[in-house]
């Protein structure tokens, strides 16, 4: 079985990344292989509404100058999702909702592909706006039919600079229970 999550964050291995990673030690305590797509730089664009995904039916988007298709064929390749984000005037970034519009018009344009994979969101906040983020990131996989692991609390680790993250303990004990939680809850499509 295999992971992917993508970083929103728009600060290569930062807060997100590493609250990701923590989920990821986890994950690979129960053989489960992971792999971290970063955003950082990547300029994603928007979805464009041209509907060429379902014109083409080839799990892909029509628009192919940027790192979008990459992505949606990893999340197609998995058997677990993770989209992270930090909170950016209360959303996801730009670069992670440009993602969400142009993924899910591409698993629905071809008969909803992303169906019954394991999805889940973390996010990252300086102090507020992670409901929101969560939202975004949850509504995605509820329109893909995903199924939801949680962690007994909302997703969420708290911290601004590089790293800080990682001294929200309550945070870092939320990440490794969802870990946890995705783990088994993969465990148990897997034997379906």
């Amino acid at each position: 079985m295999k992971v992917i999550a993508i970083n929103g964050s728009a600060r290569k291995n930062g807060n997100t990344a590493d609250l990701i990673n923590i989920v990821f030690e986890e994950l690979n305590k129960h053989g489960i292989e992971t792999e971290l797509f970063q955003l950082a730089g990547m300029d994603i664009k928007g979805c464009k509404a041209c509907m060429g995904c379902f014109k083409n039916k080839d799990n892909k988007c029509v628009q192919n100058k940027d790192a979008l298709n990459q992505c949606v064929a990893k999340m197609i390749e998995a058997d677990g999702i993770i989209l992270g984000s930090p909170s950016y005037f209360g959303n996801v970034s730009s670069e992670l909702k440009a993602l969400i519009d142009r993924a899910g018009m591409v698993s629905l344009a071809n008969g909803n592909i992303l169906k019954r994979k394991v999805g889940t969101g973390v996010a990252a906040v300086r102090r507020a706006g992670s409901v929101n983020v969560l939202n975004a990131i949850n509504n995605f996989f509820f329109l893909s039919e995903m199924i939801i692991p949680c962690s007994g609390y909302w997703n969420i680790g708290f911290g601004r600079e590089k790293g800080q993250a990682l001294s929200d303990e309550e945070g870092v004990r939320t990440m490794r229970n969802l870990g946890e939680n995705m783990a088994w809850l993969m465990g148990k499509l897997n034997t379906v």
